[in-house]
């Protein structure tokens, strides 16, 4: 999936400060780079079901964590939505 190059480079982009590692904007931000690459296995792989549950159960977290960024603090939910270029 994620090799740890890529994770950190995700990390320090999305990070609020030098100690961030599990804000909810870098939570978002990972589950975001692993949809898009199960997204991607998937169209290639269409009968894997199994990595088809478990893109579902993804999107459910990165649901709820956009859910409770935007109930805490709405500014940083719309940034957020922004910089990842993701829809709603």
């Amino acid at each position: 999936m994620l090799n740890k190059e890529i994770k950190e480079q995700i990390i320090e982009a999305n990070r609020r400060s030098q100690a961030d590692s599990g804000s909810p904007e870098v939570q978002i931000a990972l589950l975001t780079e692993k949809i898009n690459l199960l997204t991607q296995h998937l169209n290639t792989h269409r009968h894997d079901f199994s990595s088809r549950v478990g893109l579902m159960r993804l999107v459910g977290k990165r649901k709820r964590l956009l859910a409770y960024l935007k109930r805490e603090d709405p500014e940083r939910y719309q940034n957020l939505l922004q910089k990842l270029n993701l829809r709603k």
